[in-house]
């Protein structure tokens, strides 16, 4: 029996913040004709793909999944756990925004079967909390992992944004101190990313806001890894560390190329090499799935070239390339190829080699991006 990931996308926001590009309504309106659709669309996929029945992890993205009631979250589970055979140890993680949660509804959550969460912190600075236009700020920040660890949650993550427009080694250092305090077993650190389409995007273009550069970036991130590494937490991403036997098991199944279903506005699902991808805007969801019993906007089979690309980008992003498992996917021409690359990486300090597995040390994470453009060409 195949064991497969669940995304499920709840779209719902009290609103939206300048940098996000997730989709997402500011309203719950028509919350109940969307359960409908989230049942009626897990049955399809469950009788499509009747073969993958065993859910090893479910994750609720958004949007603010933590914005409806536990109520609402456990009917998409019991639909879950209807259709499909659920891993006695299943990880499932829901989002969760500071300011939309107390230690009640934490305890109903915890008590329907959620058992990781993943906390929009994004900062403990309460200017650049101002500046992201989140809703809470530091001291509600801190208060909900405190309510949550009251709440019986032990696996809990956050999230945290650096190179913020002002923002000093020193006050990205405090950030990481605070977050390094709390307990928490995984943290997720991104740099700021412009998307286009979002109101940050349009003000750094109109000239309102001015962002970093990559030298400053780069600073920010090496002071991430450092700093975190010597705090016991393990860098398994470019952007993820966790402690000990707290990787996120979710996340890891994108990043290993195993299969999974995603379910909501704009989800994305992936099994037997074929990708696919639902409509996003909440109205074409529902009526697409009470038309047809599904949201598919558009799909797309990988060739073998973009399956062997994708396993080069996603495993050194990740913990790294092992070359027997290469082999036993495709054909070995790359190792030939890219040989003295790879020895020329080794020398530098940019790649370790760990038996037959090539990861990347730190100052290699530092130049991510530019290694893993070499070894695809």
């Amino acid at each position: 029996m195949n064991e497969i990931g669940i995304y499920i996308h709840i779209p719902f926001c009290d609103h939206k913040c300048v940098y996000c590009d997730f989709y997402s309504v500011i309203t719950t309106k028509n919350s109940g004709l969307f359960l409908q659709s989230l049942k009626r669309e897990i049955e399809h996929y469950a009788e499509k793909y009747s073969e993958l029945k065993k859910i090893k992890t479910i994750f609720f993205g958004g949007g603010t999944p933590s914005l409806t009631s536990p109520k609402f979250i456990d009917e998409i589970i019991l639909s879950l756990k209807k259709n499909f055979t659920i891993d006695e140890n299943i990880e499932i993680t829901m989002e969760t925004n500071p300011g939309t949660v107390n230690s009640v509804k934490l305890k109903e959550f915890r008590t329907i079967g959620i058992n990781r969460l993943s906390v929009g912190v994004q900062s403990f600075d309460d200017d650049d909390l101002k500046f992201l236009t989140r809703i809470h700020d530091r001291t509600t920040a801190i208060r909900t992992v405190e309510e949550a660890v009251e709440s019986d949650f032990n696996n809990i993550s956050i999230d945290l944004i650096f190179n913020l427009p002002g923002q000093t080694k020193a006050k990205w250092k405090e950030n990481l101190n605070v977050a390094a305090s709390l307990p928490v077993k995984h943290i997720s650190a991104y740099s700021l990313i412009l998307e286009r389409g979002t109101i940050l995007n349009k003000m750094v273009l109109d000239g309102k806001v001015k962002i970093s550069g990559e030298e400053t970036d780069a600073e920010l991130y090496e002071e991430t890894i450092d700093f975190l590494t010597a705090k016991d937490f393990t860098q398994y991403e470019v952007s993820n560390f966790a402690k000990e036997n707290y990787k996120c098991e979710h996340n890891l199944i994108y990043w290993k190329r195993g299969e999974y279903l995603g379910f909501g506005p704009s989800a994305h699902s992936f099994v037997g090499g074929r990708r696919w991808w639902n409509f996003s805007a909440l109205s074409f969801y529902n009526k697409s799935v009470q038309t047809k019993r599904n949201a598919m906007r558009n799909s797309e089979t990988l060739t073998d070239e973009e399956m062997r690309e994708e396993f080069i980008m996603l495993n050194i992003r990740g913990e790294g390339l092992s070359r027997s498992e290469y082999l036993r996917n495709f054909d070995g021409g790359f190792f030939k190829k890219k040989n003295s690359y790879i020895k020329n990486l080794i020398d530098k300090d940019f790649i370790l080699r760990d038996d037959d597995v090539l990861r990347l040390t730190k100052k290699g994470y530092l130049l991510c991006d530019e290694i893993i453009a070499e070894l695809l060409t």
